[in-house]
C-alpha cells in the first residue's frame, strides 16, 4: 500500500470521467447528465480515498495491553 495508489486511481478515473463527458448524447438534458457522471465519479473516488488514507495513516494506533496473559 502506498500513496502511488491514489495518483493511479485518479488518473484513472479521470479518463473514465472524460469518456462519459465525451459519450453522453445530445438532447436537453445533456449538461444534467454530463454534470451527474463527472460529480460521482468525483464524490466515489474523494470516499475512496478518505477512507484508503485513513487506513494507510491511522490516527489513533490501537493499544496492545492486555490482551494475552504473559507467559514464563
Amino acid at each position: 500500500m502506498s500513496g502511488y495508489n491514489l495518483v493511479w486511481a485518479f488518473i484513472a478515473l479521470a479518463v473514465v470521467a472524460a469518456i462519459g463527458y465525451i459519450a453522453t448524447p445530445k438532447g436537453d438534458n445533456q449538461t444534467v447528465i454530463r454534470t451527474i457522471i463527472v460529480m460521482s465519479i468525483a464524490c466515489c473516488y474523494l470516499t475512496w480515498a478518505v477512507t484508503y488514507l485513513a487506513q494507510l495513516h491511522p490516527l489513533i494506533y490501537p493499544k496492545k495491553t492486555g490482551l494475552r496473559p504473559h507467559h514464563e
